[in-house]
């Protein structure tokens, strides 16, 4: 997390954490810091005219979404994906949503705000996606996804279409609107068969978990996040 928001763990407003930073009364790791917006970890110690800003401990983990599993953290009826999480801490929710039947990665975070600002269109943070597809797709389609494609309701950004095979590709997008990777290779031509998330930002599925399994994000996962917002 950013420096200024680990110190208001000492019961100072941002802006007061920013003033003492500034006159050089902050230090990480024994040194003098400057900059707010240096990302700082739990394993940097934090003083602050000699008092430890201990951060408040957030969870983060990355699920390996099956499908016919739903985003969601409780339903009743069906599957979610909290119930894939063993004792999962209090307040763990996902980060934004991927459809039913779509698989792959899904981040969960304690939170709240990294996750707000995760799936806020002002950050454009990068969702890649593998989408099978009917028919073959062609340099038209990487031409069209890169200008942005028309829809009903509004024009999809820029995306990067990458062809790995007639009717397979890559395709990152840097916005979340609902059903949008579907309805973007539906208005080309080409309805999705089969879709599966990769990457979030920095932070790939790891290739060693199965379907429904998860595992906490490394220290350096976790810091991609947060410096990403």
């Amino acid at each position: 997390m950013r420096l200024d928001k680990r110190i208001t763990a000492l019961g100072l407003t941002r802006a007061q954490a920013k003033r003492l930073i500034a006159r050089g009364e902050v230090r990480v790791n024994g040194e003098v810091e400057r900059d707010a917006g240096r990302i700082v970890t739990d394993a940097d110690e934090v003083r602050v005219g000699g008092r430890a800003a201990v951060a408040a401990g957030h969870a983060h983990l990355m699920l390996f979404k099956p499908a016919g599993v739903l985003t969601a953290t409780r339903d009743g009826r069906e599957t979610t994906v909290l119930d894939l999480i063993p004792a999962p801490p209090r307040g763990l929710g996902p980060v934004g949503r991927l459809d039913k039947d779509v698989t792959g990665l899904i981040l969960l975070t304690t939170d709240g705000q990294l996750a707000h600002r995760l799936i806020s269109p002002r950050f454009e943070i990068g969702k890649l996606y593998r989408a099978q597809v009917e028919g073959a797709l062609d340099e038209g389609c990487v031409e069209a996804f890169r200008r942005g494609v028309p829809l009903s309701d509004f024009t999809a950004k820029s995306a990067n279409l990458s062809i790995e095979a007639p009717g397979t590709a890559l395709v990152e997008v840097f916005e979340g609107k609902y059903h949008q990777v579907k309805r973007m290779f539906a208005a080309i031509g080409h309805p999705v068969v089969a879709l599966e998330r990769l990457r979030i930002g920095e932070v790939w599925l790891d290739s060693a978990l199965a379907p429904g399994e998860s595992r906490p994000l490394t220290a350096q996962e976790a810091e991609s996040l947060y410096r990403a917002v």
